[in-house]
């Protein structure tokens, strides 16, 4: 299931996570470097604030996605050279949410729902270029379900959330 989209204005959101360039499909990534960052805000007493994220920086799918994986946190804090430090920034947001399993076609069609929404509504992305790719300035998804707790895959949440250009 996917929602309507929504346009919300969201705080500054502070997050650690490993950032790295992945191929498509990246799914067997994912969990070591979500595991390697829990491992270390545990071991330097750092809290997540409950949610997983992906943010992506760069999403031209014919070659390697640069993503942050990690954990969303209250406050700024200091990373590492292999741990970044980070936040999405303050501003309008087209978010949506989707319930549904993480393998599969699921998020990318939730992702293409929020896309067509923002075309067919004249938004623009906040992005720029560098190097004659594009960088996504605020794009993430944030994961409410984790798969070791909640076993039911169709009980999954994930929101989408996608800066908007002022």
């Amino acid at each position: 299931m996917i929602t309507e989209p929504k346009i919300e204005r969201r705080k500054k959101q502070y997050f650690v996570a490993i950032r790295t360039a992945v191929p498509i499909p990246f799914g067997k990534y994912l969990q070591p470097a979500w595991n390697e960052v829990y491992q270390w805000m545990m071991h330097n007493e750092i809290q997540p604030s409950g949610l997983a994220i992906i943010r992506y920086l760069t999403t031209d799918m014919s070659k390697k996605l640069d993503i942050d994986i990690g954990f969303t946190v209250n406050k700024a804090v200091k990373g590492t050279d292999r741990i970044i430090a980070d936040f999405l920034p303050a501003g309008r947001y087209a978010t949506l949410l989707y319930n549904g399993p993480y393998k599969g076609k699921g998020i990318f069609k939730a992702t293409v729902a929020l896309l067509e929404w923002a075309k067919e509504n004249k938004i623009k992305w906040d992005t720029s270029e560098k190097k004659g790719v594009e960088w996504w300035n605020g794009r993430a998804e944030f994961y409410f379900s984790d798969p070791a707790t909640e076993k039911d895959p169709t009980k999954f949440k994930t929101e989408l959330a996608f800066l908007i250009a002022d």
